[in-house]
Parts: structure tokens; sequence; C-alpha cells
């Protein structure tokens, strides 16, 4: 397994005070860094103490550095290499659920579930595995994502990808973000359970009350304990399911692009806004029902500027209205 090159922690005045005291020392070569109180170089790392009291430590030597020095000397305890030690629940098997999409107007709302165990945790902390939303590169996602692909195979990790068009038609029905979430998650918990049907445990970031999940599971899913959390992201199976869900979403943007010979931006920003103005302008207000999530207020935003109306989407214009349905608002 790799060493870990970055470290961040909170000091209270009194570790501080040790840490400086270490870096005056002759071992070190003193450095200038914007609002800290201290800086200072070692063997491939350098230490940062900012006016907050958090000390940085990031380089190839980073992970030595904290080990010997600032675990034994500041902060008085182990945790690095003892991860497992702390939170033997870390390896334990159980599968993270995850979505991407949400926030997105265009494409569609994925939601990945990813198993792991002991031997699968080992080789997904080597190649980094973290929440997607911390990983800013498209290139860097898919690359994981390939990765992850290779060490889980087809048979321990699932999708469920609902374009637009289809997602549209679950909205005008369902009328409510999280009951769709639901019924999605419940989905790739059931089809993961097909591929491994010993699996006792499903993990999700918390976006209702998980009674939904829980009603939306056939007889099989109904078995498994099922958690939802804030920050649940942190559990190395969901950061999984996160990469996994964002990169089959950016390639299905990618895929769009190509069909419609257009851009398609992620988020619900000014610039999404505008490449859908363009889009209508160019085809029909009829493509937004293919590519967009049209509860969204962008919708409306994008008529607005065009002078048209909902009743320019057909029937399903006013349906899906997000003044017909306030619960379950996505972050638009």
């Amino acid at each position: 397994m790799g060493k870990c090159t970055s470290f961040t922690y909170p000091l209270d005045p009194a570790q501080q005070s040790a840490l400086l005291q270490i870096l005056n020392q002759g071992n070190y070569r003193s450095a200038t860094v914007e609002h800290a109180q201290a800086a200072a170089d070692g063997e491939d790392y350098r230490v940062v103490l900012y006016n907050s009291g958090k000390c940085l430590v990031q380089g190839k030597g980073a992970e030595d550095f904290v080990l010997f020095v600032l675990e034994p000397e500041v902060l008085k305890g182990a945790g690095v290499g003892y991860e497992d030690v702390l939170d033997p629940d870390a390896l334990r098997p159980r599968m993270g659920v995850d979505e991407s999409g949400k926030g997105d107007f265009f494409g569609p709302l994925v939601v990945a579930a990813a198993y792991v165990d002991e031997p699968l945790v080992g080789r997904m902390r080597e190649l980094g595995v973290k929440d997607s939303k911390s990983i800013t590169s498209d290139k860097r996602m898919t690359e994981i994502a390939r990765e992850l692909h290779k060490g889980l195979g087809t048979q321990r990790y699932t999708l469920i990808s609902i374009g637009p068009a289809a997602y549209n038609r679950l909205y005008a029905k369902m009328r409510n973000v999280n009951r769709i979430l639901a019924w999605a998650h419940a989905r790739a918990i059931e089809n993961l359970l097909d591929q491994v049907p010993d699996c006792p445990l499903a993990i999700s970031d918390q976006f209702g009350n998980k009674s939904q999940v829980e009603k939306a599971l056939m007889a099989k899913g109904r078995k498994i304990e099922l958690i939802q959390r804030h920050k649940a992201e942190s559990d190395i199976a969901v950061a999984a399911a996160s990469i996994l869900a964002r990169a089959r979403f950016i390639h299905a943007l990618k895929d769009m692009a190509e069909k419609y010979g257009a851009p398609f931006p992620k988020g619900a920003s000014a610039a999404v806004r505008a490449a859908a103005i363009e889009l209508v302008r160019k085809r029909e207000p009829n493509i937004l029902l293919e590519t967009a999530k049209c509860h969204f207020k962008t919708t409306d935003a994008v008529l607005t500027q065009l002078n048209l109306t909902r009743d320019t989407l057909g029937p399903a214009g006013h349906i899906l209205s997000k003044t017909a349905a306030t619960r379950g608002k996505p972050s638009d």
C-alpha cells in the first residue's frame, strides 16, 4: 500500500507550542507561508502551522514525520497505520450506495452500489479512493473508475442510470426527488444482492427518511441492514460508489454532446442556462425533455428568456413544474 502524502490536524495551544519547539530545532529549514505561525521543510516534506491552529504536513516524507515525530511528540497518540484497529468496521463486508447527477440540470441520475471486503478495502486505499466531490479532474475520476472496475469486476458493483426522458416520466409520476432516489437506491441494492447475496450491510448518504428505501426494497433486500448517515462518503465503499456513479454520469454527458452536437455543462449555473437556451434555439423546446431534468427552475429561466411557457413542452410541462411539487427539491 502506498504512503499517504498529505495530513491535516487541528492542534490545541499546547500542541501548537510543542510543534513550534520542534520546528525551531536545527533539523528543519524555515519557510515562509502566508497566514502561518511557522513553516519548515524537512527531508521530502513540509510542515505548516497556520494561525488557525491547523497543521498541514505534505510531501513524500509526510507519513514518516507524522509517525515518528508528530504523533509521539505532539499528538501523544497513534493513528496512522492503525486505522483498522481504531475502526474495526472499516474492513467489514458491506456495500456503499451513492448517486450522481441529482444537482445537474443536464444528463441522467446515476446510482451506484459497490461491495467491499477486507482485500478490496486494501486495493481501494492503494488507488486513493475518496469521495468523488473531492476529485476535481474528470480525467482522474475516469481513471480511478476504470481501476475500480478492474478490481471489483462486474460482479461486485452495479449501476442504475436514469436518463433525462425516463427521469422526467418518473418525476411526473412520483412528484418528489427523494422518492426517485429511494427507488433507484433500492434497485441498486437489489441488483448487487443478486451478485453478492451474503452482503449484510448497505451504507448510503442521508437524503430522506430511510423507510422510503426500505419500502422500495423487494423481499431479499429487506433482510439487509440499511444505514443512512450524513457524510457517508467518508466510508470507502460509499466513496467507491460515488466515483463509479460520477464517472458514468460524465460519460453520459459526453455521449449526449456527440449525439446532439452541443455542449452539456455540469451543474445548474448560468453557463448551463446559456447552453440550454442555445440548444432550444437550434432545435425545439421539447429537446429539454430528452436532455434535462425539467422540474429544475432552470427550465423556467430558459423558457422565460426565450419568451416561451411550459405549454410548449406539452402536457408534461406543467406536471414537471417546480411550483407544482415543492417537496424533495434538488440543490439547483
